[in-house]
């Protein structure tokens, strides 16, 4: 079975003005303008199966938006190729945008002053689905994201985490096969974003609709994807599972240490760098490779009550990722 997303050498350049400082600038910049080329994205290659569940990360500036917007025929590419379910995304054909749906956690496509109720029914017009369908459609995604009480008020009354799920049911109304979100739960609390996670676990499962997704939060990828792409500097970086990204891209470990006694850790920066000192706990950061000798080392010369290795957090050897995919950029 052919992948419902392809890729193949996918780039964007951009040419952008460079304005010059000051008036004398500005006025010649009237007669003689100054342009740069800008890669958006450097030649993607990807692959995405049917019902995957797919966290497309990166930082910003990255290309991640860009590869979005081209995948939903929103721009069109400098070079290369695109296939999503069998359809080149820039023909804009009617048939491939009935069956695809992208949100956007920064934009909205709710009509501000009406109440949502009123943009799903031109929602239903514009996708030509039947009224049973759209009603029993409706009915569902009213029920999972307990948005039912809401659809009678203006969308500008509502909260943030609310106006998402009312995106989200928008964007689902005509049952897309692929889904597309950039940024979902940006700007969201803490239950909001639980929210919309566990309804994107639960509709995902059920339906097996492919999704690509973009996101900052780290709880978001580490709850809803097992497969991550990493993109910066407009390439991918990494292209894997979820679980190994610790163990590939960070080098070290933490090493955490109950002391007794009177002990006081004297000594220990030796075997690493110490990033927590709250007596009688200590927490060092580790070499990978070091790890078993330093705490033979340790136990030798300290009084210690417990000890756990652990790695470090996903945030911090993403973060790590980035900095060091742009400097080499």
């Amino acid at each position: 079975m052919a992948p419902i997303i392809e890729l193949s050498g996918l780039a964007k350049s951009y040419r952008v003005y460079q304005k010059r400082d000051g008036l004398m600038g500005s006025l010649r910049g009237l007669f003689r303008r100054e342009y740069r080329d800008v890669e958006a994205v450097k030649g993607i290659d990807l692959q995405v199966e049917q019902g995957e569940f797919v966290a497309f990360l990166g930082p910003n500036g990255a290309g991640k938006t860009t590869t979005l917007k081209l995948l939903s025929g929103v721009i069109n590419p400098t070079r290369g190729s695109a296939l999503v379910m069998g359809h080149v995304p820039w023909k804009r054909e009617n048939a491939y945008r009935r069956r695809f749906a992208l949100v956007m956690g920064q934009k909205n496509q709710l009509w501000w002053d009406l109440p949502a109720q009123e943009s799903f029914r031109l929602h239903q017009q514009i996708y030509r689905i039947e009224p049973a369908g759209f009603q029993r459609t409706l009915d569902e995604l009213a029920d999972l994201l307990d948005i039912r009480r809401l659809l009678r008020q203006p969308v500008r009354e509502l909260s943030l985490g609310e106006r998402m799920k009312m995106e989200l049911a928008a964007a689902l109304l005509h049952s897309p096969e692929v889904l597309f979100l950039d940024e979902p739960t940006i700007g969201l609390d803490v239950v909001a974003q639980r929210n919309i996670q566990q309804f994107l676990k639960h509709y995902q499962r059920e339906r097996r609709i492919t999704i690509l997704l973009t996101s900052h939060y780290m709880k978001d990828i580490a709850a809803l994807c097992q497969r991550v792409v990493i993109i910066a500097g407009g390439r991918i970086v990494y292209d894997g599972a979820l679980a190994d990204i610790v163990g590939q891209f960070s080098g070290h470990k933490l090493v955490a240490l109950q002391l007794s006694g009177d002990d006081m850790g004297e000594g220990l920066e030796q075997f690493g760098t110490v990033i927590e000192r709250t007596l009688p706990r200590l927490r060092l950061r580790v070499e990978r490779q070091q790890v078993a000798k330093t705490l033979a080392a340790i136990l030798a010369r300290h009084a210690v009550e417990d000890v756990a290795v652990e790695d470090p957090p996903l945030e911090e050897v993403i973060a790590e990722l980035f900095a060091k995919s742009q400097s080499a950029a």
